[in-house]
């Protein structure tokens, strides 16, 4: 890898994170709504007009707005990220806390789409026109027009409520916590992968090294995952990074429908609570997360193809 291409897509990660932190520190600073009489009244606290003038110049909020994202800026840089306002807790901490429980539900929901999706797609693209390619294509479909909150309310009337095999809310320890909320993800994601491994594999399926594997009477099963399924897996890999990283930060509604206890849940959390340390931190770590994940499926585009690195090169 040329560490010069690297330099530059850091260097422009940088600049985007920039970009960003201004743009949301704008809009929260623009929201209606008065985080200094919040702080109070979460705490059961009728604030009088002084006592809210009060908060406001302990917190910075009646310095002008240049003032005010210059120096939240350069706290930040110096891994400074503020105090939250509803919790009255180190924003890092609160980051830290909840970003495994994230990490941990994309990582299941990714794990179980892959299981479903590249089989079922690679068995729609060989059976093109067959029941299997009719029933993986209605499943896509189903898949991808079901709103994510109505398939987990879904799950929980059923699975939870009339059969009583998992819990309702998914706050406990156990591993059962995972179980609804990774299903729930899951299930769009195996619609839109299940295209993309069919249309994937049936363009593979028409190049002439596999009909010279079959010339050479090499079994489909050989053909399919030794040869086609490796000369498909690019594409594929773009899409999977980009589905990490939007999981990473898109979970939200799945997360507050399971009273998950994850980075989204807390963020809905802060915006109802004014909370804007909090909510510019999540904003900025999403981001900074799922620009670092693009890079890494660059990286791995260049280690798996070596056009791509040519190109990195010249």
């Amino acid at each position: 890898m040329d560490a010069r291409w690297l330099a530059r897509r850091l260097g422009q990660i940088l600049v985007v994170l920039v970009g960003i932190s201004f743009i949301t520190f704008t809009l929260v600073w623009l929201a209606p709504g008065d985080p200094a009489r919040a702080m109070y009244t979460s705490q059961g606290i009728t604030p009088t007009p002084e006592m809210v003038e009060q908060m406001r110049a302990r917190l910075g909020l009646d310095e002008p707005f240049p003032v005010q994202y210059a120096t939240w800026l350069g706290n930040c840089l110096h891994g400074n990220f503020g105090t939250s306002y509803s919790l009255n807790k180190p924003v890092t901490d609160l980051m830290l806390a909840r970003l495994w429980p994230t990490v941990e539900l994309s990582l299941a929901a990714l794990l179980l789409m892959l299981v479903i999706a590249i089989p079922l797609g690679m068995l729609a693209a060989v059976h093109q026109g067959g029941v299997i390619d009719h029933l993986a294509r209605g499943l896509s479909f189903l898949g991808v027009s079901m709103p994510n909150f109505w398939f987990g309310l879904l799950l929980i009337w059923v699975v939870a409520l009339k059969l009583g095999w998992l819990p309702v809310v998914s706050t406990g320890p156990g591993p059962d916590r995972l179980v609804m909320p990774a299903v729930t993800l899951a299930f769009a994601m195996i619609g839109k992968y299940t295209r993309q491994v069919r249309t994937a594999v049936l363009e593979e399926l028409g190049q002439d090294y596999v009909t010279g594997a079959r010339a050479r009477g090499l079994s489909r099963r050989t053909i399919l995952w030794r040869h086609v399924l490796p000369n498909a897996r690019l594409p594929l890999l773009t899409l999977l990074g980009l589905s990490l990283g939007s999981l990473l930060g898109g979970t939200a509604v799945v997360e507050v429908v399971f009273s998950y206890p994850g980075l989204g849940n807390m963020a809905v959390s802060a915006v109802t609570s004014y909370d804007y340390p909090l909510i510019q931190t999540y904003v900025l770590w999403i981001a900074l997360i799922y620009m670092v994940v693009n890079l890494l499926v660059d990286v791995s585009y260049a280690r798996l193809d070596p056009r791509v690195r040519r190109g990195a090169r010249s």
